[in-house]
Formats: C-alpha cells, structure tokens, sequence
C-alpha cells in the first residue's frame, strides 16, 4: 500500500452510503481482531512460538489499531459543523499516524525479539495446534481484507486502507508462522522461528511507512492526482465561452474532495452570464467529483492578478 491510497477518488454516488460502507469495514475488523486474539493467545501459550507470539503482538495491535480507526471514521463522516467548516476528514488522517505509530512501534520490538530468538534458539511444542489456529487465522484474515477491499475502491478511505493494510500483513505473518511451526516441529529448524519473526519485522516497519506517507499526504494538502487534474482542466474546456483557467488548486479530506479555480472570461460579458457559465461548470466538476466542494472566481480577460507566477492554461 503505496501513498496514492490517499488519492484515489471518492466514492462515485451516495456520500452517505460511503459513510455506512466505512463504518461496517471498520466494525468488522475490530470483530476479527478480537477473535484472533482470543485464537492466538491459547495457541501461543500451547507451542511456545516466538512466531505466534509475534503474531498475538500484531493482532493485538490491530485491535487498537481498528479501535482507533472506527473512532476517527465516525468522527471524520460527521457532518460539517460551525467549528469545523470544512468537515472531518483529516480524523482519518490522525488515526493513521496512530496506526503509524502503533504499527512501528510492534515491528521494532519484534526485530530484537527475533535477533534473540536466532541467537538462542528455543524448541517448539503442539506445532500441529499452531499451525491449525494459523490457518484459521487466515482464512478470517482472508475474508476481511476481500471486504475492506471493496469498501476502499468505493470509497476510497485512507482510514479503510490503512486498517486492510494491517490484515494484509497479518495474512502474510500468519503463513510465516505456519512455515516456522512446519520446519520447527516436523524438520528440527529451529532457526525457522526467529528468521520468519525476523521478516514479519520488516513487513510490518514498511507498512507502518506507507500508512505514515498517506497520512502526511493528507494532513498537507496534496495536490489529486495528475489524471484528475487534468480532468479538471478538460471539464473546464468544454465550456466555450471559457477562455483560460489559473490557479488550479485542489485537495482531499475523507469524503471530501475540495476544488479551486479562476476562469478567465470576457471583460464585457454581462454578469449574470458570467454566473451562468461559473454555473455550468461548477455543476459539471461535482458531478464528476460527486461530494466536491467547487469554488470559482472569474477574471475578466486582460487583468493580471497576483505577483504573475500563476499556471495560466489557455483554453
């Protein structure tokens, strides 16, 4: 999971139904996580696994983790209020750094517990227990990150991303753990279990980068995508009377996707046709970018503005 999780764009219809989306994506993850706990620590008392052991650690963090997370997504769904003009999209973005930080955190404790492990290998008991709670695992596993799957290409959640992420490295620790437990218990390998700890480490310490980048994207404002400003831009060009656009800035909160723009237009146009057209095109961008708020301001041609260094795109 890479930093463009965060700008992906929204969910193409009902804002409100992308809300409920989200809710249930972080629902059922906190529900999973709470199942595999209660799997994986009677496993890990069972076979002794320093593997297990790490994955009782992430699970258990993922808990938090998806706590956290359900806790932003309501808040950041919350409707825009008179202390926070422009919604709560950014909640997202905090539960995030959370999970960053949570995230990392785990990786690093792991990384000297498995260094421990490999130095001084210890043996593995009821392998068979281990590897069967793995597999349940995994097949829980499974069937969430399939959900928030689609829950985060409709809706594009940094949040849901974030939380899937988590899982997705969850299903690539417990086959580590299932692996370990095989070479341990059935071919002697006892290094198995501190070198497989060892790798979970370092997908978990890359995980907790990408959620950290997507977060920092969010909380400043980067700019969409290149495609969906020139979409923009290409909005905009359909409107003859148009003659350039400037200042194209735009960002994404949540749901949210803010948009801002000057159109350039006959000085002599009377106002109210210079309405009408701002109009048109405002109506065009939010159905492209259902849920945007789109601000427009008109420039009558042959005024320059600012210090000069404004991107003027003719049109």
């Amino acid at each position: 999971m890479t930093a463009e999780t965060t700008t992906k764009r929204a969910f193409n219809g009902d804002l409100a139904e992308a809300a409920r989306l989200m809710h249930r994506a972080t629902v059922a993850s906190v529900g999973v996580a709470i199942t595999l706990i209660i799997i994986k620590t009677v496993a890990f008392f069972m076979s002794g696994s320093v593997a297990m052991m790490s994955s009782l650690i992430d699970s258990t963090l993922d808990a938090l983790a998806s706590l956290a997370t359900m806790l932003a997504v309501r808040h950041a769904t919350a409707p825009a209020d008179r202390e926070h003009r422009f919604g709560h999209g950014k909640a997202e973005a905090l539960a995030g750094l959370l999970q960053a930080a949570i995230v990392a955190g785990s990786g690093v404790f792991l990384l000297f517990e498995s260094i421990r492990r490999i130095l001084a290998p210890e043996a593995v008991s009821n392998g068979v227990i281990g590897i069967a709670v793995m597999i349940a695992s995994m097949a829980l596993t499974l069937a969430l990150v399939t959900y928030q799957h689609r829950v985060m290409a409709k809706t594009g959640s940094l949040a849901v991303a974030g939380d899937r992420l988590h899982y997705l490295s969850d299903l690539l620790s417990n086959a580590g753990v299932v692996v370990a437990l095989i070479a341990a218990t059935q071919f002697g390998f006892l290094l198995a279990d501190g070198l497989i700890a060892l790798a979970i480490a370092a997908v978990m310490l890359w995980g907790a980068f990408g959620i950290l980048r997507g977060a920092y994207d969010v909380l400043m404002d980067r700019e969409l995508p290149d495609h969906e400003r020139a979409q923009i831009v290409e909005i905009v060009k359909q409107e003859p009377l148009v003659l350039a656009l400037h200042d194209l800035r735009t960002r994404r909160s949540g749901l949210a996707t803010f948009i801002q723009l000057h159109l350039v237009l006959d000085g002599d146009m009377p106002l109210h046709q210079a309405h009408a057209i701002v109009e048109g095109v405002e109506q065009k961008l939010i159905t492209a970018f259902p849920g945007a708020e789109v601000i427009i301001h008109e420039d009558p041609d042959g005024v320059e503005e600012g210090d000069g260094h404004a991107l003027r795109t003719a049109v």
